[in-house]
C-alpha cells in the first residue's frame, strides 16, 4: 500500500531545494561549456551526427548545435530557447548569449554556496544588467548620417561576424557580398528577398551575388530560352488532366471509341483553361504543379514560356519579387496581379541549368550563389551568411554599433564594477559576480585562440579601466595583444550586444528562481 503521506503518483520524481538548484546550475553550465569552444575567430566546429539517418552536419552556429541535440535537463532547455530567440531576433550572437547565461549561473552557484539567497543574487544581477546596458548604449556610435562611413561600418560588422565562421578565409569577399545584398533591400529586414542557391563544386570564393532572381528549374521543351519584357502569371493550379487517368478513375464504356470521346472532352476542357490563361495577356506562365505535354504545347504555340513544378518556396518568393500574386482561378483577368521583369533567360551554374529573372519589379531582390567543395560546407556557409545578413539588416534598421574583441564586455564590466560600489550589503557581491561573468567572454576568446588568457585579459582590463575604451583583444596577429578595435575594424551591432546581455541575464534570473523540479511520466491512456 502507498505511504499515506505520499501525494505524488508512483512515477513522479521530485528534486527539492539545493538539489533542484544544483541540477539547474549543472545543466546550464554544461550547455555553456559545450558551445564555449566555438566562440570567436579561433573557435572550433562541431560534427553533429543523426542517430536515425546517419546524416552529418558540421557547424559552429550556437543555435544550430543546441537545436539539434536532445537534452533532458530542464535548465539546459532554457538556454537552448534563449539561443533560438537570439537567432530569430538578431540572427547572430547565439553562442555568446548561451555562454554568458552559463557564466552568470556559474558565478551564482558560488554565491549560493556562500549562503547568499537567490533572490538577493537576482536583485544584484538586475542592478548590474541595467548598469551594463546603460554603459553599452553610451559607448555605441551611429554613423548612419554619413553614407561612406556607414557602409564601412557595415563591412566591418560583416567581417567580424564572418571571422568566427567557416567563411573566415574569404571574409572580405563575403562581407562585400552580404553588404551589397542588404543595402539593395533599402532598409527592409525581410531576408526572403535575398535568395541563396547552393551548388557544390568550385571553391568558396567563386560565390557571387546575382542581381536578379534565380529559379532552380528549366524552361519547357521547344520554347524560347530568352524572353524580354516578361509579363508573368504565377499560378498554383492543376495542368495535368489532358488524359483520363485510368488508374484513378472507374469508367464503364461500351467501346474504345467512347473512351476516346472522354479523352477528347478532357482535352477540350484543358484547352479552354489554357485559353482563359492566355486571356491575361501574358508571355510567361509559372506553375507550382506539373504541366502536361498538351498544355505545354498549347503554350508554346501561343509563344508563352511555361515553367512547371516551381518549388513552393521558389514560387512564393518569385511572386513577391516580381510583384505578382499566386492565382489558381482564371475567370477574371482584370483582377489578377501579374508579375513583371525585364528579362528571363537560362543560365548555367556548375553543371545545372537554371532560369534567371533579371530586372525584377522589386529591384531589391537578389540571389547569392554559393559554391563550395561539399554539401556540409555549403550548408555551413549558408548558415554563416544568414547570420551576417540578419545582423546587417538589423543594423541598417538600428544603426548603432559597438566594438567587438571583448571590448564592449570589458566596458560593461567596468560600469558594473562602478555600480557595485554604490550598492550596500550582500547585493554588492552579486553585482561584482555579474562583472566577473562579463569578463569571462574575452577570457574564452583568448583561450580559444590558444593565448594566455589571464595575462591578456588583465592587460585588457587595465587598458579599458584606465580610459582607453576602444581597446580589445587582437586575436588574428600572431602572439595576440591589446589593440584599438576601431582601427582594426572589429565592430559589432549594438542591437546584437544588447540582446545578448538582456537575454542572458533574464535567463539566469529564471533559473535562479527554481527551487523545485518535478518530473512526471505522461498520463497513461485509459484502455477502453
Amino acid at each position: 500500500m502507498a505511504n499515506p503521506t505520499q501525494i505524488f503518483a508512483d512515477d513522479v520524481t521530485e528534486e527539492k531545494g539545493e538539489n533542484a538548484r544544483l541540477s539547474a546550475f549543472v545543466g546550464a553550465i554544461a550547455v555553456g561549456d559545450l558551445v564555449k569552444s566555438t566562440l570567436g575567430p579561433k573557435g572550433m566546429d562541431k560534427i553533429l551526427q543523426s542517430a536515425s539517418t546517419g546524416e552529418i552536419m558540421v557547424t559552429n552556429d550556437g543555435a544550430t548545435i543546441l537545436k539539434s541535440i536532445a537534452l533532458d535537463n530542464a535548465a539546459a532547455k532554457v538556454l537552448v530557447n534563449i539561443s533560438k530567440v537570439q537567432d530569430d531576433e538578431v540572427g547572430d550572437g547565439t553562442t555568446s548569449v548561451t555562454v554568458l547565461a552559463a557564466e552568470l549561473l556559474r558565478e551564482a552557484e558560488k554565491l549560493v554556496d556562500q549562503k547568499i539567497h537567490p533572490q538577493t543574487i537576482i536583485e544584484g544581477y538586475r542592478i548590474a544588467s541595467n548598469a551594463a546596458l546603460q554603459a553599452l548604449e553610451k559607448s555605441a556610435i551611429d554613423h548612419s548620417k554619413n553614407k561612406e562611413a556607414f557602409r564601412k561600418d557595415l563591412i566591418s560588422i560583416a567581417r567580424t561576424t564572418l571571422s568566427s565562421k567557416v567563411l573566415s578565409q574569404d571574409r572580405d569577399h563575403f562581407a562585400e557580398l552580404a553588404v551589397d545584398a542588404v543595402l539593395r533591400m533599402r532598409g527592409s529586414t525581410d531576408l526572403s528577398h535575398i535568395q541563396v542557391i547552393k551548388k557544390a563544386g568550385g571553391k568558396l570564393d567563386d560565390s557571387y551575388l546575382d542581381e536578379g532572381f534565380i529559379l532552380d528549374k528549366r524552361i519547357g521543351v521547344n520554347q524560347p530560352k530568352r524572353l524580354e519584357n516578361a509579363k508573368i502569371l504565377v499560378a498554383n493550379t492543376a495542368m495535368d488532366t489532358d488524359k483520363v487517368k485510368i488508374f484513378g478513375a472507374r469508367l464503364k464504356v461500351e467501346s474504345t471509341g467512347k473512351l476516346a470521346e472522354l479523352e477528347r472532352a478532357e482535352r477540350e476542357k484543358m484547352k479552354a483553361k489554357v485559353e482563359r490563361i492566355k486571356a491575361h495577356g501574358i508571355n510567361c506562365f509559372v506553375n507550382r504543379q506539373l504541366i502536361y505535354n498538351w498544355p505545354e504545347q498549347l503554350f508554346s504555340d501561343a509563344g508563352i514560356v511555361s515553367i512547371e513544378h516551381a518549388d513552393f518556396d521558389g514560387i512564393e518568393r518569385l511572386a513577391l519579387v516580381t510583384g505578382g500574386e499566386i492565382t489558381s482561378t482564371f475567370d477574371h483577368p482584370e483582377s489578377v496581379k501579374l508579375g513583371h521583369c525585364d528579362l528571363i533567360e537560362e543560365v548555367i551554374i556548375g553543371e545545372d541549368t537554371l532560369i534567371k529573372f533579371s530586372g525584377v519589379a522589386a529591384g531589391q531582390a537578389c540571389t547569392i550563389v554559393l559554391r563550395g567543395a561539399t554539401e556540409q560546407l555549403l550548408d555551413e556557409a549558408e548558415r554563416s551568411l544568414h547570420d551576417a545578413l540578419a545582423v546587417l539588416s538589423q543594423t541598417v534598421k538600428e544603426p548603432k554599433t559597438t566594438l567587438g574583441g571583448g571590448c564592449a564586455e570589458m566596458v560593461m564590466a567596468k560600469a558594473v564594477d562602478q555600480a557595485a560600489q554604490n550598492v550596500a550589503g550582500k547585493k554588492a557581491i552579486a553585482v561584482d559576480s555579474f562583472a566577473k561573468a562579463l569578463r569571462q567572454l574575452p577570457t574564452i576568446l583568448a583561450d580559444n585562440a590558444g593565448l594566455d588568457s589571464s595575462d591578456l585579459v588583465t592587460r585588457l582590463r587595465s587598458a579599458v579601466y584606465s580610459g582607453m575604451t576602444s581597446s580589445g583583444l587582437d586575436l588574428l596577429t600572431p602572439g595576440g595583444g591589446i589593440a584599438d578595435m576601431r582601427e582594426l575594424g572589429v565592430i559589432e551591432s549594438y542591437k546584437l550586444k544588447r540582446a545578448v546581455v538582456s537575454s542572458a541575464s533574464e535567463a539566469a534570473e529564471v533559473l535562479l528562481r527554481v527551487d523545485n523540479i518535478i518530473r512526471s511520466a505522461p498520463r497513461r491512456r485509459e484502455r477502453m
